[in-house]
């Protein structure tokens, strides 16, 4: 997620109305009595947004108390305090024990790995009230009496505003010999559907993160999170439900995955997962399905898809839409942006996979284990599947294989199996007499949010990469 906006301090600072702490020294709150429970939000909030003296005051005083419960609003101060990390991090270790360092990175690692350690009553009503300083339309999502499945502590700010990411949303599309702008070997998702074939160049989606269109008549959203790597194509009519969902970028994180809204309701989703984690569709057992989508060459989706319809260069927004931009630096390096720990050290954390998820389980092949080309028969849960990729292309396809044996064909759009050749399509392999074997919808990500989201559940192809 991009840094379009950043939090400007002084404009903050001047507009907490911190007077609690305002008039005293540390040492003078040192020596008053204990804080009251009800008092423990003023002074987070004063070493959270204060000026420098109310809040190493303020963080005396929670130094003073000695709980733990108020890690989680001094974890928050460590990346939007005035005062020092170091005096807030040595704090944090005398009420925790724990040393993971200064940085608010660090310690949001800690965090991650210590769930036992419950934050204060009141930290739902401070991590409200800084949000409503970077953004009052963060109060759509958060607010003091939210209730979450996941940790409102790990919930984090990524740098825009709601929206500030903006989706397409029924974007304008061009015929292929009008797309000009496209060079033959970039990536573009590439979607078929019902017959009706799209390619969206990551370049442009890069700066969108979120799509809502109508592909073969079937509504869908590519939520594409630039931060852990993955474009997971969801089908967006849901049982029950009149109208398709269509989503937004909320501008916030949960451990470096993007948190999507969607416009009916305002509720949070996981963009991993395709399920709403709080807002009015909390707990309604909504999971959106999940569709194929392949990242390609342009060169190759157009040789196999000829009457493919684009994304219009002209998008309605004024975007730097060049390669590399906004995410070429993240992209090729190793670090994360933002924290979430590691779950699984087998691979290294933006390591890519293909991952497969199907009612009888789940099962994540390192993008690595497609070089030159290679088919891989294997099976997920209960199914058996061919994936066949590509690695220098980051184009993996998975089918069904009932039984059959696959190997490579003639060419890079058939496989043989039985000695019979079966034609590669975007919605199944086709084989003699018409026997079709259906795709499968995975997709590509980084390790870090595959093994941190399907963690256990899954199993990893233990192959030859």
């Amino acid at each position: 997620m991009p840094h379009f906006a950043s939090i400007r301090r002084r404009a903050l600072l001047a507009a907490a109305p911190i007077a609690l702490f305002a008039g005293l020294a540390p040492n003078a709150m040192a020596q008053t009595a204990a804080i009251g429970e009800s008092e423990v939000y003023d002074a987070s909030l004063a070493l959270l947004l204060g000026r420098p003296g109310p809040a190493r005051a303020a963080l005396s005083v929670l130094r003073e108390r000695g709980k733990p419960d108020a890690a989680a609003g001094m974890i928050m101060a460590l990346r939007y305090s005035a005062l020092d990390k170091e005096e807030i991090a040595g704090v944090l270790t005398e009420l925790t024990g724990a040393e993971p360092g200064v940085s608010w990175f660090d310690w949001m690692l800690w965090q991650q790995a210590n769930p036992k350690i419950e934050p204060h009553a009141s930290f739902p009503r401070l991590k409200q009230a800084l949000l409503q300083r970077i953004d009052p339309a963060f109060d759509r999502f958060v607010q003091a009496d939210s209730e979450m499945d996941i940790r409102i502590e790990e919930i984090t700010w990524g740098g825009v505003a709601v929206d500030g990411i903006p989706a397409l949303t029924n974007p304008d599309l061009i015929a292929a010999s009008e797309a000009d702008y496209i060079v033959p070997e970039e990536p573009v998702f590439g979607i078929e559907i019902n017959g009706d074939a799209r390619a969206y160049p990551l370049r442009f989606m890069d700066w969108h993160e979120m799509l809502n269109d109508v592909i073969g008549g079937v509504p869908v959203s590519l939520a594409y999170c630039t931060l852990c790597g993955a474009g997971i194509l969801f089908d967006t009519t849901v049982e029950g439900r009149g109208q398709p969902f269509t989503f937004g970028s909320s501008g916030l994180l949960y451990r470096s995955n993007k948190l999507m809204y969607d416009r009916q309701t305002d509720s949070l989703w996981n963009q991993f997962t395709g399920k709403p984690v709080s807002g009015a569709l909390r707990g309604s057992g909504i999971e959106l399905s999940v569709l194929p989508v392949a990242i390609s060459r342009w060169d190759d989706w157009l040789r196999r898809h000829p009457d493919t319809r684009v994304l219009a260069f002209e998008t309605g927004y004024q975007r730097d839409y060049r390669p590399g931009r906004p995410y070429g630096a993240y992209f090729s390096s190793p670090e994360l942006m933002f924290p979430a720990e590691l779950a699984d050290g087998r691979l290294r954390e933006k390591d890519i996979v293909f991952g497969l998820r199907t009612a009888g389980g789940a099962k994540a092949w390192p993008l690595t284990a497609f070089d030159g080309g290679r088919v891989i028969n294997d099976a997920v849960g209960f199914k058996e599947v061919v994936l066949v990729g590509d690695t220098a292309s980051r184009t993996v396809r998975a089918y069904q294989r009932d039984g059959a044996d696959f190997a490579a064909g003639a060419d890079a759009d058939h496989l043989r199996a039985g000695g019979e050749d079966w034609a590669i399509t975007e919605e199944a392999l086709i084989g003699p007499d018409g026997a079709r074997l259906p795709r499968m919808p995975g997709h590509l990500a980084f390790w870090f949010a595959w093994a941190g989201y399907l963690g256990s559940e899954a199993a990893y192809f233990e192959g030859q990469n």
